[in-house]
């Protein structure tokens, strides 16, 4: 059983705690947050964990095994440093950090260490994605020609300007930070490193000072091409639909929602599956039910505990990063970049 620290308990932090709930693999026994309101306080108490002072009084805690992240973006990179310096294992919400070089200097300190680095790109972890990139390995959609996926929430249109997450700086390229860094790091998974991109980004209905409409062009060095588009002010959905010389397979599902229950942020992500092959009929199912916020836990408990790897290698999580960086460049150069 590893016993956890969480950093971070805005709405996801808390959902990120209720994942654990009944888990013979985790178990949240402090937390830490800047800000500490009688609400925060009573959510603690009723989850059984105390709360610290600080992210220093996490880490001096020696009876606390790993840290999980839920903290702003920016703070990714150096607190994953400081928690490998305390010999603690980290979980690290998504993305992972601004910057490839943050990254590297993250998966630097882990490795020196010798403790586990998870990243919280969960919907990896489900069946219908376990399923989908067994396809495409075992050929069943034949050669890959292109990936896309749609992102959009409401989240934008009711957030405090005053949040971290209206701060461009923290959420540069509209949605691409809180949502769209999953079907990237999803086209990283199926389809290998991706080599250059091309984005537009802009304002349209945002009450703040923010982009809400972004769309983005991908080739991958394998050959194939993506899409992503991300939008803040709209309702919420999440469609991802690989197409190969075999066939296509579209995901559908929704997001993480500000306001939805946690049980519902956790566990509906995937909705209606749909294969279409070449020749004869389609093929309609729905996707299996799963807590992926619990499954990425658990998988990341077990790897701190000598068990398997987690299932996103370090090499990957700093690439993911490379994209990002390259897709805010392209936004704002109107030009096709280089992922670095």
């Amino acid at each position: 059983m590893i016993r956890a620290a969480i950093v971070g308990l805005g709405w996801w932090g808390k959902t990120v705690v209720e994942s654990a709930e009944s888990s013979d693999a985790i178990r949240f026994v402090a937390g830490a947050t800047r800000t500490v309101t009688p609400e925060i306080e009573a959510f603690a108490k009723k989850q059984g964990f105390k709360l610290e002072a600080n992210y220093d009084a996490i880490l001096a805690d020696t009876t606390i095994d790993a840290v999980v992240l839920a903290t702003p973006h920016s703070m990714h990179g150096k607190q994953v440093v400081a928690a490998a310096a305390a010999g603690k294992h980290v979980f690290c919400e998504k993305p992972f950090t601004l910057t490839k070089r943050e990254a590297e200097d993250a998966v630097a300190a882990v490795k020196k260490a010798g403790v586990t680095l998870g990243l919280g790109y969960n919907r990896r972890l489900h069946p219908e994605i376990v399923k989908l990139r067994e396809m495409i390995r075992g050929g069943e959609l034949g050669i890959i020609l292109h990936v896309e996926a749609t992102m959009t929430f409401p989240n934008v249109l009711f957030i405090n300007p005053s949040h971290w997450r209206a701060d461009p700086h923290e959420t540069p390229a509209g949605g691409l930070m809180p949502m769209g860094v999953h079907a990237v790091d999803g086209m990283i998974d199926l389809c290998g490193p991706i080599d250059h991109v091309f984005a537009q980004s802009f304002r349209r209905a945002a009450p703040i000072d923010a982009d809400d409409t972004t769309s983005i062009l991908f080739r991958m060095k394998a050959g194939m091409s993506g899409y992503l588009g991300t939008m803040t002010t709209t309702g919420p959905g999440f469609s991802f639909q690989v197409f190969g010389s075999k066939g296509w397979l579209r995901l559908e599902g929704v997001t993480h929602v500000a306001g939805a229950s946690s049980e519902e942020r956790r566990t509906h992500l995937f909705g209606t599956c749909k294969f279409q092959p070449i020749k004869g009929e389609a093929k309609v199912w729905q996707a299996a039910k799963l807590d992926v916020s619990r499954a990425a836990l658990e998988a990341f408990a077990k790897a701190a505990e000598g068990g398997p790897a987690y299932p996103i290698p370090y090499d990957q999580m700093i690439h993911g990063v490379a994209v990002t960086e390259a897709i805010v460049r392209a936004a704002k150069s109107e030009k096709v970049e280089k992922v670095q």
